[in-house]
């Protein structure tokens, strides 16, 4: 009987092709084809999504952080991990990351997860001609979750969890969607997510930093800016004509100030009280990083701006998550750190 690892599979745009036991020969969700070795056990992330990713399907394969763990996150990560050394990021702004030292760390794999386009692709391909190390590009768009949770269990030989941690992304979309079909479309509330300092920075409908407000059927106010499109920076006139009657925040300090400010008084949002901020320990539930982590940020949303709808206790839903997920159990002093915001 052929060794199961050598067969042919198709997850996520990824081909899995049959070759010799030593690797597999791989295609990306980018169209490269890359040979994989077929035991890997040393994994370099190369950006936040990709790390994230990585710590939630096979933590123990981590080589390190882009950053080292802040002190408030270490006690939601595995203390097994939580130390681990830094490694700096390929990707994105603020490229951190000596190939050289890359070398020296000897990883089996780079793997990245995130948008797909001619920028990745190319640095793919500098990065690992240059280094000899396979680099696999995984296409990160948020209803590709099951698929890609399913591949890098696959392809990291923990199968099990790939499909645990899959089945429980399938259920978490199907009853979101199943809740939101309840509500009229005229009934979903129009939501402006406030990133950055000013809180003026935000995510354009369909961009990766907003698809989860999407995905719970609520409206991306943010419209007509000629063409720009994912991450903008937009002006208080600009907010106030949207008129979102909800504001998802990433900052605290945007909540603690939004109310006084007469800048923001004319916000319905804001006339309504109707202002929450995102949990993000060990990771944003609505972003930073947008990766596997959205999933119990798409929960939040929905008993956010459902509440009459939702199901089920969002402290449980939140326990059970961090215990599958990020493989720590929470107490009642770690919710109180997670939620600032204290009407959960």
């Amino acid at each position: 009987m052929p060794d199961p690892r050598c067969l042919a599979g198709v997850l996520l745009g990824l081909f899995l092709l049959t070759g010799p036991c030593a690797a597999r020969v791989v295609t990306d969700s980018a169209g490269r084809t890359v040979e994989v070795p077929d035991h890997v056990t040393r994994v370099f992330a190369a950006g936040p999504p990709a790390s994230t990713l990585l710590y939630v399907v096979a933590p123990q394969k981590m080589i390190g952080w882009m950053r080292p763990p802040s002190a408030a996150e270490k006690p939601f990560l595995l203390p097994s991990v939580r130390n681990l050394p830094e490694t700096g990021r390929l990707t994105g702004r603020g490229n951190t990351t000596n190939l050289e030292l890359l070398v020296a760390d000897k990883p089996d794999l780079i793997i990245d997860f995130g948008t797909i386009n001619d920028t990745y692709r190319s640095l793919a391909d500098r990065v690992q001609s240059q280094t000899g190390i396979p680099y696999l590009l995984i296409d990160g768009r948020f209803e590709n979750t099951p698929a890609t949770l399913r591949l890098l269990g696959d392809i990291l030989d923990v199968h099990e969890r790939g499909e645990e941690l899959a089945q429980y992304a399938e259920a978490t979309f199907a009853h979101v969607a199943a809740v939101v079909a309840t509500v009229p479309a005229d009934k979903r509330p129009r939501v402006y997510l406030a990133r950055g300092a000013s809180s003026l920075e935000t995510g354009t409908r369909g961009s990766v930093n907003t698809e989860i407000i999407e995905r719970v059927g609520a409206v991306n106010v943010v419209e007509g800016l000629g063409g720009r499109a994912g991450i903008v920076n937009v002006s208080p006139e600009q907010i106030i004509a949207w008129a979102p009657d909800t504001i998802v925040s990433l900052e605290q300090s945007f909540r603690d100030t939004a109310f006084s400010s007469q800048t923001w008084q004319s916000v319905p949002a804001i006339s309504q009280s109707r202002v929450f901020v995102a949990p993000r320990l060990p990771f944003g539930f609505i972003d930073s990083p947008p990766s596997v982590n959205r999933l119990i940020g798409l929960t939040w949303l929905l008993h956010v701006l459902y509440p009459a709808q939702a199901m089920g206790n969002l402290r449980d839903e939140v326990r059970s998550f961090y215990h599958l997920f990020y493989q720590v159990d929470l107490s009642d002093g770690d919710f109180r750190v997670i939620f600032a915001d204290e009407r959960f």
